[in-house]
C-alpha cells in the first residue's frame, strides 16, 4: 500500500463548496530513465485516478508519464448530502488502491 495523504473536511455546510487536496507517494517511473548499470527502468505509472461521492462522480483524471513522482491533487465539490468519499488510485502493474473519508453535511 502506498502512502497517501487526503485533506477532506469532515463537516461542511448543505451547499457548500469544499477544497479536496490528494496527494500519492508513488516513483511514477516513466520507463525511459536509464539505471545505474545502463538499464532502461521498467514503466510504473499511475494512470487513472478518481474520486466518487457515494458512488456518484465528483473528479477523475488520466495522468501520463510526464506527472511527477508522488502526484499531488487539489480539486473542489459541492457539499449536498452526507456521505462517503472514495479515492482510486489504479496504475502500471496491477497497482490500485482506494480510500475513503466521511463528510458530513449539516442544514
Amino acid at each position: 500500500m502506498a502512502r497517501v495523504l487526503l485533506q477532506v473536511p469532515a463537516t461542511a455546510r448543505k451547499g457548500e463548496v469544499i477544497e479536496i487536496r490528494v496527494l500519492i507517494q508513488h516513483p511514477m517511473e516513466t520507463g525511459f530513465r536509464v539505471g545505474t548499470v545502463g538499464e532502461v527502468l521498467p514503466r510504473d505509472i499511475i494512470r487513472r485516478f478518481a474520486c466518487t461521492w457515494d458512488g456518484e462522480p465528483v473528479f477523475s483524471a488520466t495522468l501520463h508519464p510526464a506527472i511527477a513522482a508522488n502526484p499531488y491533487l487539489a480539486f473542489t465539490a459541492r457539499a449536498e448530502a452526507t456521505g462517503t468519499l472514495a479515492f482510486t488510485w489504479s496504475g502500471d502493474n496491477g497497482f490500485a488502491q482506494t480510500e475513503t473519508r466521511r463528510v458530513t453535511v449539516t442544514g
